[in-house]
């Protein structure tokens, strides 16, 4: 993803109901924009699960947790991010922060 191997991963798993998902996705592609007007985001992702088509899982990629959660949470955008979002919100199985590792590798 990045030179920078000091950046905090969020991963939020949830469980959309069928006839949600196009919301979803739509809600997404506009609370996309506010991530990317933030400093502390480096980059996002949502993936939509083939075998268990309910399952979606967002990733992403924060300068640091403290910085998603001091920065991000005090910043203009998050407000109309959390409204983007929020009709999902009982839908997360999961919302965690993880750190990246040395073990990793991308074919460039």
């Amino acid at each position: 993803m990045s030179a920078n191997k000091n950046y905090t991963v969020e991963i939020i798993r949830y469980n959309i109901r069928e006839n949600d998902q196009q919301n979803f996705e739509t809600a997404y592609v506009a609370a996309g924009k506010l991530l990317q007007a933030s400093p502390y985001c480096l980059a996002y992702e949502v993936i939509h699960g083939i075998e268990e088509p309910h399952h979606y899982i967002v990733t992403i990629h924060w300068t640091s947790k403290e910085d998603h959660l001091n920065g991000f949470r005090k910043e203009a955008e998050f407000p109309p991010f959390f409204e983007l979002v929020k009709p999902f919100y009982n839908s997360i199985e999961e919302m965690k922060h993880y750190e990246v590792t040395s073990n990793q590798w991308q074919r460039s």
